[in-house]
This record gives C-alpha cells, sequence and structure tokens, in this order.
C-alpha cells in the first residue's frame, strides 16, 4: 500500500516538476533509429534514462518507478521511433532523384544531364527495376559510382589521354575503321572505345555508330545508352556483366571486374579499387541503403 502512494506522489511530483526540469541525455544514449533496453515496470530508472517502448525511445524527465509506463503524461520524454530504418520510398520514375543525381555530381559537366540519362533508360528496362528495393538502389549506385571514376565524376566527355587514340582500332575486323584509325577513342559515361565496341553497341542500340562515333561525344541521351549497352550486355574482362554481378549478389567488385578487371583487379592496381568502391559507398548513403557484401575484385 505505501508503495502505491510513493508511487502516485511521485508521479504527480514528475508532472509539477517537467515544465521546469531540463532533459538530460547521457552520452552514449541510442540513436532514434536504435532501440534502448527495454522498459521494464519492476525497475527505477532515473531521470535522463532512455528506454525503448512499443516501437519508441523514451527519456525520464524525473526519476520513476517502473509503474509509470513511457508514455505517461510529463514523466517521459518521447525520443521517437526506434528499430529498423525503412529506406526513402521508390521514385515513379528513375529510382535515383534529380536532387541525389545533383548531389552525387555537384561539378558535373553540363553535357551529362539527368533528363539525358532517363531518357536512356527505355533501351534496358531490366535496369535497377529488377529485385529488392535494396538491389535496385544498390545497382543504381554501383553503375553511377563506375561512371563517376571512368569519367572523373562525370566531368570529361572524351578520354584525356590522346596518345592512346590512333590504338583503338582493331583493323582485322572485317568493316575497319570507316571514321578513321584515331576515331574510337573513349567516349561517354563509361567511356566507350574500339571500332568493334561502337560497332556492337551501334547495332544494339539501332544507331550507326561505327561510321559516326562522334554521336556519343555530342548527344547525351546517346551517351547514356552507351553506358547501359555496356553494363547491361557485356562481361568485359569478368564473368558476367555488371547488371548480372548486382542482381545475382555478386557484390560491387564483380562490376569492377567486368569493366576493368584485367588492370586493376587481382591487385592490379588496388588504389583504383579502392576509389571506385569508396564512391560506390557513399553513393549508397545518398540512395538511403547500404553497400552489400564482396565490394572489391
Amino acid at each position: 500500500m505505501f508503495t502505491r502512494r510513493l508511487t502516485s506522489v511521485l508521479a504527480a511530483l514528475a508532472v509539477l516538476l517537467a515544465g521546469a526540469l531540463a532533459v538530460v541525455v547521457p552520452a552514449g544514449t541510442a540513436h532514434a533509429a536504435d532501440c534502448a533496453p527495454a522498459w521494464s515496470a519492476t525497475t527505477t530508472y532515473w531521470g535522463g534514462t532512455t528506454v525503448s517502448h512499443n516501437g519508441r525511445n523514451w527519456t525520464a524527465r524525473w526519476w520513476t518507478l517502473g509503474e509509470a509506463p513511457p508514455g505517461t503524461s510529463g514523466v517521459w520524454a518521447d525520443q521517437g521511433a526506434c528499430g529498423t530504418t525503412t529506406p526513402p520510398p521508390i521514385p515513379s520514375g528513375f529510382i535515383v532523384t534529380e536532387a541525389q543525381f545533383n548531389q552525387m555530381f555537384p561539378n558535373r559537366n553540363p553535357f551529362y544531364t539527368y533528363s539525358g540519362l532517363t531518357a536512356a533508360l527505355s533501351s534496358y528496362p531490366g535496369f535497377t527495376t529488377t529485385g529488392s528495393d535494396t538491389v535496385r538502389r544498390q545497382e543504381a549506385a554501383a553503375f553511377l559510382a563506375n561512371v563517376s571514376h571512368e569519367t572523373g565524376g562525370l566531368v570529361h566527355i572524351v578520354e584525356q589521354n590522346t596518345a592512346n587514340y590512333p590504338h583503338y582500332c582493331d583493323s582485322t575486323q572485317p568493316y575497319g575503321c570507316p571514321a578513321g584509325q584515331a576515331a574510337y577513342y573513349g567516349r561517354g559515361p563509361i567511356q566507350l572505345s574500339w571500332n568493334f565496341n561502337y560497332k556492337a553497341a551501334g547495332d544494339a542500340l539501332g544507331i550507326d555508330l561505327l561510321n559516326n562515333p562522334w554521336l556519343v561525344q555530342q548527344d547525351a541521351a546517346v551517351a547514356w545508352r552507351t553506358a547501359l549497352w555496356y553494363w547491361n550486355t557485356q562481361s568485359g574482362p569478368g564473368t558476367m556483366t555488371p547488371h548480372n554481378a548486382m542482381v545475382g549478389g555478386h557484390g560491387f567488385g564483380e562490376t569492377i571486374r567486368s569493366i576493368n578487371g584485367a588492370l586493376e583487379c587481382n591487385g592490379g592496381n588496388p588504389a583504383q579499387v579502392q576509389s571506385r568502391v569508396t564512391t560506390y559507398q557513399r553513393f549508397v548513403s545518398i540512395l538511403g541503403t547500404t553497400a552489400g557484401a564482396n565490394l572489391y575484385c
């Protein structure tokens, strides 16, 4: 009986003092996204102690017995929902919004427009629309991270090392290099290069890129379509396409292998691999998801 009277007195006192007392949350208290230890009806809590109850975190305003549960007016301060964080809803169009795209590429060349990218998506409808919400966001981040690495943050439209230009003509191909021996240098988001790649990409997209490779540096939608062509259909030095690597759960490292694995993977250039991984981790954070496993190649 005495205990119940004491509880009632303490609860009333807490109500009276709540407005005059600042809530002191001790260092190390869980963030709202993480649930604090569960509230117990048999525990005495001191002011500033945080507990979780019914999916929310609560901080005691004043010392209280467990008989005053979280939610009791004036006794507990609501710290918000806790538990598993839900990623933001998927946009109705491309899974990456224009605001997120601009955040990823604050210094991008005006040539690389968001509208050019979204216009190119119809060429490969499975891109960023396959699998769970997490997989879709991870694929978008993986594609854009590799693109960022290839172009210096979507700054460069064409390959900067002009000494390489004459080397991208494989004259053994039956169609040769009709645009000129030095015409098939790297262009666009994924730096499409070599006459046989221009031929294959052009055939797949219904564009004559073999005879007019300059379209890739003149038309933003064409440039993005060539990058999506490689991402969705080519395995390069790897064993699978970058698209299949992400939707099949093989990890970001396999996308690196498919794009430039011969030079970077298996210890070839760990600094370049790390650069790609760091960008990918930043992009998945912007998109509200996790990076997953197997980040390195």
